[in-house]
């Protein structure tokens, strides 16, 4: 096992030269950078030009190039942001001034509080869920509980937040939730439980949508995966044998069934960077998924360079401990032959 962990880790390494390397040469040469953007605003204000109000000077244009570190071939330029994030130096944001990793640290506790909640309630709830379908299928509470899944999945993620906003957030109807940032006002005054309570209430809207259709996912994939698990001839041997009901369902079958949730587990670690732009920008939360908006439309090239990176990083730890986590649900798994 350790062999093939020691492995893994050396295979991370090429991998993500190349997915860099590939993204820093895509997002470089893309028109409106920071250069261009500079050079517009000049033309504007008419500062630097070369007898013109339009026009900027040649000598202008080389100094943003310096100034912006662009005077340099782009592979001698992958190079030196390769040496440099060694030390976990992304550089500096072109459109907000400051170390890249201060402006993403900055709007990191967004979606980590949203991504963390959102996975364990998913997990918490759609498992149980998934086993309880399985176990009564066709049932009364199977065929209820299947038509309001398919109906929050089939919901936009904007429509869902629109409608919670229009109904519960005081637009037009009920006013029980509050829409934008984290906590109120007065938040620092509150005692301990009234901070949660406030925090709570701050977040509900948001989560659920979230949650909307990675919770119907789930809860259909566990079921079938159970049900999947149930027709095997190992399940029939157990009953043959005489064990009873509920040591076959959640002792055998269960373990069983487990593997193709784990599978989904192999993206965990991206709930520390995960975000969304359209929900975050209907409920006014500054997370990860605006940042990733506006960097995109500001040509900040530093800023989308360790947005994709250090996601990268994460989805091929997370999926190293996905197969490691295959041999705690399934024993007869070994990576190690």
């Amino acid at each position: 096992m350790l062999k093939y962990i020691a492995k893994r880790i050396l295979l991370m390494i090429p991998t993500l030269l190349g997915i860099s390397l590939v993204c820093f040469v895509i997002i470089n040469m893309a028109p409106g950078g920071p250069i261009e953007r500079t050079i517009q605003q000049m033309r504007f204000s008419g500062e630097g030009s070369s007898g013109s109000q339009t026009g900027v000077s040649d000598e202008v244009i080389e100094a943003l190039k310096k100034q912006y570190g662009f005077d340099k071939p782009i592979l001698v330029r992958y190079g030196i942001w390769l040496k440099n994030i060694v030390t976990l130096d992304f550089g500096s944001s072109f459109t907000y001034q400051e170390p890249v990793t201060q402006v993403i640290l900055q709007r990191f506790p967004v979606s980590l509080q949203f991504g963390l909640t959102s996975l364990l309630l998913i997990y918490l709830i759609c498992i149980p869920l998934g086993i309880a379908k399985a176990v009564k299928e066709g049932s009364v509470f199977d065929q209820y509980t299947s038509f309001f899944l398919f109906v929050i999945y089939s919901v936009p993620t904007v429509m869902m937040a629109i409608l919670l906003i229009v109904f519960l957030a005081g637009s037009s109807f009920l006013d029980l939730f509050p829409v934008g940032e984290l906590y109120s006002d007065e938040y620092f005054d509150l005692s301990f439980f009234d901070k949660v309570k406030d925090r709570v209430h701050h977040f509900i809207l948001p989560l659920i949508c979230y949650m909307l259709h990675s919770f119907t996912a789930l809860t259909l994939l566990m079921k079938n995966s159970f049900l999947d698990q149930i027709k095997l001839d190992y399940v029939r041997t157990a009953r043959a044998k005489g064990l009873d009901e509920r040591t076959v369902m959640y002792k055998h079958t269960l373990r069983n069934a487990l593997i193709p949730i784990v599978t989904g587990l192999n993206s965990f670690l991206l709930v520390m960077f995960q975000g969304s732009i359209i929900i975050e920008q209907i409920f006014q939360l500054d997370g990860i998924g605006l940042l990733t908006y506006k960097a995109v439309l500001d040509g900040d090239y530093n800023v989308l360079m360790a947005l994709i990176f250090i996601p990268s990083v994460l989805l091929l730890v997370g999926r190293l401990l996905t197969d490691i986590a295959y041999t705690f649900v399934d024993p007869r798994i070994d990576f190690g032959q």
